[in-house]
């Protein structure tokens, strides 16, 4: 087929208009990182920086070797593992159990579950059962009651329901009990979805903020998106000017840089994790959907 030139030329015209939108969501990107490389020194006589002429690890090193970012640091990466392993846990295990045919009440099991994912209790009911738990001001708080989610458990009962009879009739005769069916012959064959929802809680929980707003009064326990907040808002409030002055009150830095730099922190790890799992991703977030 014979394009015409009008036709090329509306091609061309919209090439150029999405590389031009995409170059507008990419500033500000472009403009964080740049920003946090950049020397006090140049930040302050330009202000506008496009591209440093000298590139510097100053706000880095500061925010590392500053205790208040680095628990906070610490928190976030104790959430993300530890949260993670342990919801992927109670998610795979509830999961396989309701994919069993033999589990008696298991579709009224899936109801109550499913009710979960349609209606939402609010704020008042989670604060008053973490409090009746003395889970207050504690790092359990922001895991327990997120633990697992009716739709991931739902998703992966329907991929465990997709896997042949005979592997579990083989188990079996092999003297494989339940458990041991589960954790050598399932769970392998089961990483596409693993590594999938294990990205999602890993996301969710390094992102944890509203609820340690309600359950996190200490300053030592609160996570890094906590600390990230304070230092983002205006510094004519409070807490963030609060916050701002003890991260840059022995040495000259703007605040901004720091904030730049505490910013592409709190991305990073995130960003390396996600090259890892990519190959898994796309089949992994299928998983469930589709029987048969």
């Amino acid at each position: 087929m014979i394009r015409s030139s009008s036709d090329r030329l509306f091609d061309s015209f919209i090439i150029v208009l999405l590389l031009f939108v995409a170059l507008i969501m990419l500033f500000p990107f472009y403009y964080v990182f740049v920003v946090s490389f950049t020397t006090p020194v140049e930040y302050l006589r330009k202000g506008l920086v496009l591209f440093p002429e000298e590139w510097s690890l100053i706000s880095y090193r500061y925010l590392l070797a500053n205790n208040v970012f680095v628990k906070a640091t610490g928190v976030s990466a104790f959430l993300a593992t530890a949260g993670t392993l342990l919801s992927l846990i109670v998610t795979s295990a509830g999961a396989y159990a309701l994919s069993r045919k033999r589990l008696q009440g298991r579709r009224v099991l899936l109801i109550l579950i499913l009710m979960t994912t349609l209606f939402n209790p609010g704020i008042i009911p989670p604060y008053l059962l973490v409090r009746e738990l003395h889970l207050i001001n504690s790092i359990w708080s922001l895991i327990i009651p997120v633990l697992t989610s009716g739709w991931y458990v739902i998703l992966m009962r329907g991929f465990f329901e997709s896997l042949p009879d005979e592997l579990e009739e083989a188990a079996k005769i092999d003297g494989a009990t339940d458990i041991g069916t589960f954790w050598r012959i399932v769970l392998p064959l089961s990483l596409p979805s693993l590594a999938a929802f294990g990205l999602f809680y890993a996301v969710s929980y390094w992102n944890t903020f509203f609820s340690a707003v309600l359950y996190i009064n200490k300053a030592d326990l609160r996570p890094l998106q906590i600390v990230l907040q304070m230092l983002l808002i205006d510094n004519s409030s409070s807490a963030s000017g609060e916050l701002a002055n003890t991260l840059a009150s022995d040495i000259r830095i703007p605040t901004d840089t720091l904030k730049m730099a505490a910013i592409i922190i709190s991305t990073a790890p995130i960003l390396l994790v996600y090259p890892f799992l990519q190959k898994h991703f796309a089949k992994g977030v299928m998983v469930g959907s589709v029987k048969g």
